[in-house]
């Protein structure tokens, strides 16, 4: 009998955040702890579980978006599209302190050196339940950025794995002034890497990561800049599906 086969797949998003820089753009990633029980010690992209309270119709009236230009995209991810979009916006700011939100006044939210800990503190209550982010929105006057954030594809992971995610992923431009930190917990390192430095020091073995990882990077890496990688997921008008299947050798019996 095939252990794992019947677990459950669970609804998943993750952002890609992505900042120019020379030779190559650069990709936000973070390295899970060695404990954890998904993905332990990979360098993986912000992300989590979709919860119910993503879908709650409250947060209509807390984001923007999403445009005109992503109605191929709303379309893609189907009835529960917001919950999608919410929960990669709340994983994104658990998992690296990175807030996808606009200020009352349209601008981006900023960190600077008199709001940085308030945000910190923020994430942290986020994090342990003590507040939702709903809570933050309504508490500092924020949006969340749906329309800055564009989906990209789908991953579902294989049978024989222990946890097993139906993930959407979504890319972002990094939010200005704001550079990201892991969260000592179930992140313990961070940084902001290109895609083809991520992929060599893999295969060097000094950076692990998850097989859809390395696929999604070596896609990436075709592209020298953020502008140019940028245009290719705004204009993108298709949103394929990944099932990717273990090996028998990787199937616990």
């Amino acid at each position: 009998m095939i252990e794992h086969a019947d677990q459950p797949i669970r609804p998943a998003a993750t952002v890609i955040i992505v900042r120019e820089a020379s030779p190559q753009y650069e990709i936000f990633m973070l390295r899970r702890t060695n404990q954890a029980a998904f993905a332990g010690g990979m360098y993986v992209f912000p992300g989590g579980r979709v919860d119910e309270e993503d879908h709650a119709s409250a947060y209509e009236a807390l984001f923007t978006g999403p445009s005109t230009a992503q109605a191929a995209q709303k379309d893609a991810l189907g009835d529960n599209w917001r919950g999608y979009w919410i929960a990669g916006i709340r994983e994104t700011f658990e998992e690296s302190g990175l807030l996808l939100a606009y200020r009352e006044s349209g601008d981006f939210l900023s960190y600077d050196a008199d709001n940085h800990s308030h945000f910190l503190n923020l994430r942290e209550r986020l994090h342990k339940g003590d507040l939702g982010l709903r809570d933050i929105c309504v508490s500092e006057n924020l949006k969340l950025a749906v329309d800055h954030i564009h989906f990209y594809n789908r991953w579902i992971t294989p049978l024989g794995r222990p946890r097993r995610f139906d993930t959407r992923f979504f890319v972002a431009e990094a939010p200005p002034e704001q550079t990201g930190i892991h969260d000592g917990r179930e992140t313990v390192d961070s940084l902001w890497i290109s895609p083809g430095e991520a992929l060599e020091r893999n295969q060097k073995g000094d950076f692990g990561m998850m097989a859809v990882t390395q696929k999604q990077l070596a896609d990436f890496a075709r592209y020298d800049s953020a502008e140019s990688f940028m245009k290719m997921v705004r204009e993108n008008r298709e949103f394929p599906t990944y099932k990717p299947s273990l090996p028998p050798s990787e199937i616990k019996e």
